[in-house]
């Protein structure tokens, strides 16, 4: 039978809570006391406390529990998800914390189990829908949660750190618009579910997804004031936010007789396979076809992309902060972080106008 606190402390006739104090309190005990109580663990193999019964019983196991969309792997390789990722990971360390990362697959029953099982202190929601079945179990947990997406889906007693999504976007349709583009595409992640990429006819105000939603309005706001009807506007959904769908997306936009001069789209990396789509036809960003990103990613500024830049990092740092050293002032724990327009050389003026 394996050893247990009680097997040192019948060893050495002192009560269980003395040899617990040698692991988890020892300044409770002399030099000499502990050195003897942790020889005998040493020689009948006891190796310590288990750290679950341990973080049980203090009722904390020093984690964060990051929900992403069910593709976990967006963690390692989505560009902008690493940087908030970095952020968070740092105010975690600061504070001896780990995180745990979740997938929140869309099948709503084995969404809650992976809530219901996480042993975590705090949530942070980095990328969930919040129409998902499973975000009420989280409410009901009752511990503190910062969100990134939409700011009243969780209350006001919720953190959040985020960006005015509709504004930033509205940037990026006013800036192409001022170009005297009419002839616009949009290229949207998660604009439908069912892994379908190819454009779709849908109602901006009824997007399911919060980022998706909010960006596709901004644009369509922008354009409206430049007087470019939103029916005349082709929308596309990629089935993922990657540079291969982005890609995808983009040739249903430039393989037709009335090309679109101007593509908008809600990330950087869909972007930047818009402009894999141009190179392979030959067209140039800037003269032929004008691309907008959003984010600024490190790849942003080599592919001379314009986009919105957002801070990834500090937005990640932040929503650790607020998770940990939450503010007693509710209205303090709402931030909402300022952005910049950055115009480099894959926007220009409308070929077709020029021609005219």
């Amino acid at each position: 039978m394996p050893a247990t606190l009680q097997t040192i402390a019948d060893e050495l006739g002192v009560s269980r809570s003395t040899v617990s104090n040698a692991y988890s309190r020892p300044d409770q005990l002399s030099p000499e006391l502990r050195s003897r109580i942790l020889a005998a663990a040493e020689q009948l193999g006891y190796s310590g406390p288990n750290p679950t019964a341990r973080s049980l019983r203090r009722g904390k196991v020093n984690a964060i529990g990051v929900l992403l969309t069910d593709n976990l792997s967006m963690a390692f390789t989505d560009p902008y998800a690493v940087a908030y990722l970095r952020g968070l990971a740092e105010a975690a360390s600061a504070r001896e914390t780990s995180l745990l990362l979740l997938n929140l697959p869309k099948d709503e029953e084995a969404g809650r189990r992976i809530v219901s099982n996480a042993a975590v202190d705090a949530f942070c929601l980095y990328c969930v829908p919040d129409w998902h079945g499973a975000l009420e179990l989280i409410r009901a947990r009752g511990v503190p949660i910062v969100i990134g997406e939409d700011p009243n889906a969780f209350g006001p007693d919720a953190g959040y750190v985020g960006i005015d999504e509709r504004a930033a976007a509205h940037r990026l349709g006013e800036h192409i618009a001022r170009l005297g583009h009419r002839d616009i595409a949009v290229v949207a992640h998660w604009i439908v579910d069912g892994g379908v990429t190819g454009p779709v006819d849908a109602d901006p105000d009824a997007l399911r997804y919060y980022v998706t939603g909010q960006r596709v309005r901004g644009f369509r706001d922008a354009l409206a004031e430049a007087g470019v009807e939103w029916d005349g506007v082709l929308l596309i959904n990629a089935a993922d936010n990657s540079r291969d769908d982005g890609s995808a997306a983009a040739a249903h936009a430039l393989d037709r007789l009335d090309r679109a001069t101007a593509i908008l789209t809600t990330s950087d990396v869909l972007a930047l396979g818009v402009l894999d789509a141009l190179r392979v036809r030959g067209l140039r960003p800037g003269r032929d076809v004008s691309v907008t990103g959003f984010d600024d990613i490190g790849e942003a500024e080599p592919a001379g992309l314009t986009t919105i830049r957002q801070p990834s990092v500090e937005r990640g740092r932040l929503a650790g902060e607020l998770l940990l050293d939450p503010p007693d002032d509710p209205a303090r724990r709402r931030l909402t972080l300022p952005v910049s327009l950055v115009v480099r050389a894959t926007t220009g003026p409308n070929p077709t106008k020029e021609q005219s």
